[in-house]
Order: structure tokens, then sequence, then C-alpha cells
């Protein structure tokens, strides 16, 4: 699997090596700023994100608390989530699918539809976590994974 980082700038007090973030979407004042296509261009809204390296050098921003952003590298980060015991094979690519179930009260709803994913994305199981801590109350048997998309 090929990593590619991106060049993205970040609110000067977050960047640090390691941050996890999920990016939502530009601001409206993103829209004229002369660092839009390095800054949001390259990042998906809906995605979790982790910085690799932080750059030397700052720029001003007016969205960001204390009006600079500094120059990082980042990578879609690792998601947590759940899925089907038989498709839980650490080194294993698969197709990442949102179960049928409407249960808004399931403890382990955020770990089936976890932030940083979408339904068909295409991923690397990193690394297979075992099983969760409550059993599904569809009767699914699923394990914890870490996956890569």
């Amino acid at each position: 699997m090929v990593v590619t980082n991106m060049i993205t700038l970040i609110g000067k007090n977050l960047a640090h090596r390691g941050l996890k973030f999920m990016f939502y979407g530009p601001s409206s004042e993103c829209d004229s700023c002369r660092f839009k296509n390095t800054c949001i261009d390259t990042m998906e809204s809906g995605r979790m994100y982790i910085i690799k390296q932080v750059k030397n050098g700052e720029q001003s921003c007016p969205i960001h608390e204390g009006g600079k952003v500094r120059v990082v590298e980042v990578e879609k980060a690792y998601v947590k989530c759940l899925v089907d015991s038989k498709k839980s094979f650490e080194g294993s690519k698969l197709i990442f699918e949102t179960p049928d179930c409407d249960d808004m009260e399931c403890n382990m709803r955020s770990k089936c539809f976890p932030e940083g994913l979408v339904n068909q994305d295409k991923c690397k199981i990193i690394k297979n976590l075992g099983k969760p801590k409550y059993k599904c109350p569809q009767g699914r048997d699923l394990n914890n994974v870490l996956l890569k998309p």
C-alpha cells in the first residue's frame, strides 16, 4: 500500500506531530485565500488525518486561533472500527461496508459507523484488535480492527 502524504496548513496551536484531526470542510473565508490550493484543496471533507511532520515557518490566517498557521505533512489516519470477523485478517484489503442497522441506542454504533470512513471505502486492515466488549444486538460476529483508508 502506497502512503501518500499531503502538505496542508493547520492552526499554529494545533501543529504537533501525531495529532489526529477530522477535516469537516473549508470555511467560507477560505474561498478567497491565496493558500487555498495548498491548505484545503488537498484535503477530503469527512476524513481523519494525522500530522506526520511539522515544517518551519508560519503564515497569517484569520480563521485559526492566534491568527497563524503552520505547514504540516499529513496522511489519512487509521480508523478503529468493527467489521465482520470473517474479514478481519491483518494485512488484507477490504471494502468497508456500513451495516444495515438502525439501532441508534447501540453502544457500539460509533465503531460500526466510524468518523473518517464512508461506505464502500477501500481499506487495508492494519491490526486486528480482537472481539468487542459487547455483543452485537443484531447477532453479527464482529472484530475491532484498525483500518487504513
